[in-house]
């Protein structure tokens, strides 16, 4: 029997500040009045909130003439490109919905069981449009429940005023050929609210699925157990895994591209090498100084208060640093990728090679970019046609199977203590 492999602590080359505590109970108590207010008061109060945290006056609803003019806004190529990438989207998300099928098995002769697929009634898609317009999140939400069978999809977005339809014509446009059944423009919590409550004439929402700003996520947390929810997620994170072979340029752009998403972004290098550690170092902050404003402000931040750099002794200990802190994007950027795909355990989505880098799977190389952050990829993956499917199991027992099956559960449930499951029904 061999002996277990011993992993050594790595070494810090660059270490994140230290953090304050995650929990936030000023916020959880706000949007949990916020909530209750708007499920007391409906209709009304989310219009008065939607006019006093997003300065929108007009009409709650967009409907298919503005959604027709929005479209007719967005120039030919973009919306070539949204086919291309809405297509990849949907190609992948039939795919995992054909990796799973309704089954039966005779278990014992006359004792049959199976399990259904069905589908949520309806689903609730949040779509970011305030300081970036994310096409994306757009495709990613929509078009994976439509794929799935949902068959009432609504999506919110935040309202604009610098929107002719109040909200960018971009998103609205992506939204018409994923199959969004209706689209509000409510933001934060109060469009998070409208979904699970069923305002403005929405079915209530069976599920909640979509990333937003911390009020987004509070309330979709909040609102857990009342409708399911795609996860709970913070900010986004990426961890590149990289040896001596990488490239370190590419290396530190691909982890400045993700810590532009704000500074409190989180990214990780780990390596083996203290040369591209040293480098990739040197570069980062020159990667970030390149982008335009607000971008580089918030990479910057992000670099120096949560960047870090991992020095390992091999690609094993490089490898159980990646499962420990369980990024929602992993890049592996190292020789022999077949043996890192079969290693690595914990992560949302995985980037194999220096050329499959994260913005394709953010925008359009088809998976879901909706994943878990802050380590939940330890115990669970990415927005998926899975989320928006239940699983339910059936059974049926024919006269030949009843004796035995009576029996059985008689002698467990009189040993439990449930004498009225017991074979009074089935009497000898």
């Amino acid at each position: 029997m061999s002996a277990p492999m011993t992993i050594n602590a790595p070494a810090y080359l660059k270490r994140a500040a230290p953090q304050p505590p995650g929990a936030d109970h000023a916020l959880t108590e706000t949007v949990a009045r916020l909530l209750a207010e708007v499920e007391t008061g409906g209709e009304e109060v989310a219009r008065r909130m939607a006019r006093e945290l997003d300065r929108w006056e007009g009409p709650v609803e967009i409907g298919p003439e503005a959604m027709a003019e929005a479209a007719a806004r967005v120039p030919q190529q973009l919306k070539d490109d949204i086919a291309w990438a809405q297509e990849n989207i949907a190609r992948f998300a039939q795919a995992q919905r054909d990796s799973i099928r309704e089954t039966e098995v005779e278990l014992r002769p006359g004792l049959v069981a199976g399990q259904r697929l069905i589908p949520v009634a309806a689903a609730g898609c949040y779509v970011p449009g305030g300081r970036y317009s994310h096409i994306a999140s757009a495709m990613m939400t929509v078009t994976t429940a439509k794929v799935a069978g949902v068959a009432h999809v609504a999506a919110v977005t935040p309202p604009r005023a610098d929107a002719p339809a109040g909200a960018p014509d971009a998103i609205l446009y992506t939204l018409g050929p994923c199959g969004a059944d209706r689209v509000l423009a409510l933001g934060g919590i109060q469009g998070v609210a409208a979904m699970a409550f069923g305002l403005f004439g929405l079915p209530p929402a069976d599920i909640l699925v979509g990333p937003g700003n911390q009020y987004v996520a509070e309330a979709k947390r909040l609102l857990y157990g009342r409708v399911g929810i795609d996860m709970v997620a913070g900010p986004t994170d990426s961890l590149v895994l990289a040896d001596g072979t990488a490239d370190p340029l590419v290396v530190a752009w691909d982890l400045i591209g993700q810590a532009e998403h704000g500074a409190n972004s989180p990214v990780w290098l780990v390596t083996d090498s203290p040369a591209l550690a040293a480098e990739v170092a040197r570069l980062a902050p020159l990667c970030a100084a390149e982008l335009p404003e607000p971008n580089r402000s918030a990479a910057l931040a992000a670099w120096q208060g949560l960047g870090e750099i991992i020095l390992c002794t091999g690609r094993e200990e490089m490898a159980h640093e990646a499962d420990r802190i369980a990024p929602e994007h992993l890049h592996v950027q190292a020789a022999d990728l077949e043996w890192w795909k079969a290693r690595l355990r914990a992560y949302g989505s995985l980037f194999l090679g220096a050329e499959s880098t994260v913005a394709f799977g953010d925008k359009a190389a088809g998976t879901n970019h909706v994943l878990p952050t802050s380590g939940a990829a330890r115990y669970t993956g990415g927005l998926s046609v899975h989320k928006f499917l239940k699983t339910v199991t059936w059974q049926r027992v024919a006269p030949e199977g009843l004796a035995q099956l009576a029996a059985v559960t008689a002698s467990i449930s009189r040993f439990e203590g449930m004498e009225g499951r017991t074979d009074r029904r089935y009497p000898a």
